[in-house]
């Protein structure tokens, strides 16, 4: 049994000028302040709402928080911009539609959170977009477990992945309550990088994280497992009585027949069909076209019954 969601923009919504998505130059903060930041915030969140009342109506109950819905929240906070009050006004009714509604909320923050890095400029850096993260699944009344994930990579083996993984460990149990508590981490794409077997044998083991497999990373670091084993072993991570959630996404240069395009890409759309290997999965469609891509794959399986 799979339930499917997509991730931070919806293409149905966004023609019409809804997006959670905005951002703003550094050079544009320092000629209009900070309150333009505040005003674009405000503008993101309650498009959010919008979005959750779409993913509603349509009988979408998985949905990834675009980690740009604060610009520069990560480095300058958002508590003292003078729309705070409506920010959080907005984010706590946001959280509220999502209760209603059943949805499960995730987010997936950018390639530069870096626990292994051996700079530690870049680990404060993490920690602080983490935390961000975190605050904001605060304000929506978010559970601080792995059902509403902050999800990321190791990011980088720097030529020793045992020593990268200790690292990883060490610079974990410098993050809150409030990030260890929701943290997954996903294996990669990459043969030098971490399939879900060094997931689970060098971390997983060491601080209980959940795996979240990703379907199309598995092709091109198996770490020795079929794509079953790999995906029974993430979902042997996960606490008792929450939905594991993997990701599946397809190659676009398969899709496309064109061997220019680089294998790991994700393709616009998927064919299918999605082997669940009789697990029950929250799937998110890692693909280019969203929403959209949801609905077409929704409606093939649909007719296929």
């Amino acid at each position: 049994m799979i339930n499917l969601g997509y991730p931070c923009i919806n293409l149905s919504l966004k023609s019409k000028g809804i997006s959670t998505n905005r951002t703003i130059r550094l050079a544009g903060v320092k000629k209009h302040g900070e309150e333009a930041i505040g005003q674009i915030a405000l503008c993101n969140v309650m498009d959010l709402y919008k979005i959750l009342e779409w993913n509603r109506d349509n009988g979408i109950t998985l949905f990834r928080l675009s980690s740009d819905i604060i610009p520069w929240g990560n480095k300058l906070g958002f508590r003292h911009l003078p729309q705070a009050s409506d920010i959080i006004y907005w984010f706590e009714l946001c959280g509220k539609l999502i209760k209603e509604s059943n949805q499960r909320i995730t987010t997936h923050p950018g390639p530069f959170n870096l626990l292994a890095s051996p700079k530690e400029d870049v680990i404060r850096n993490t920690i602080a977009d983490l935390e961000m993260h975190s605050e904001i699944f605060d304000l929506m009344n978010l559970s601080r477990t792995p059902y509403n994930k902050i999800n990321i990579h190791v990011g980088a083996s720097y030529g020793d992945k045992i020593s990268a993984a200790k690292t990883w460990v060490t610079n974990f149990k410098r993050l809150s309550e409030g990030v260890r508590s929701r943290l997954t981490i996903e294996n990669d794409d990459k043969a030098s990088m971490f399939s879900v077997v060094d997931l689970h044998e060098m971390i997983h083991t060491e601080v209980g994280i959940p795996i979240v497999f990703d379907y199309h990373h598995h092709q091109f670091q198996t770490g020795g497992l079929s794509e079953e084993e790999a995906l029974k072993l993430a979902v042997s991570t996960w606490p008792e009585g929450i939905v594991p959630t993997v990701h599946y996404s397809e190659s676009k240069r398969l899709h496309e027949n064109d061997m220019k395009v680089r294998a790991q890409a994700h393709s616009d759309f998927i064919n299918g069909p999605i082997n669940s290997y009789g697990l029950r999965l929250d799937v998110m469609l890692e693909t280019k076209q969203k929403d959209l891509a949801l609905l077409k794959f929704r409606k093939k399986l649909n007719e296929s019954l």
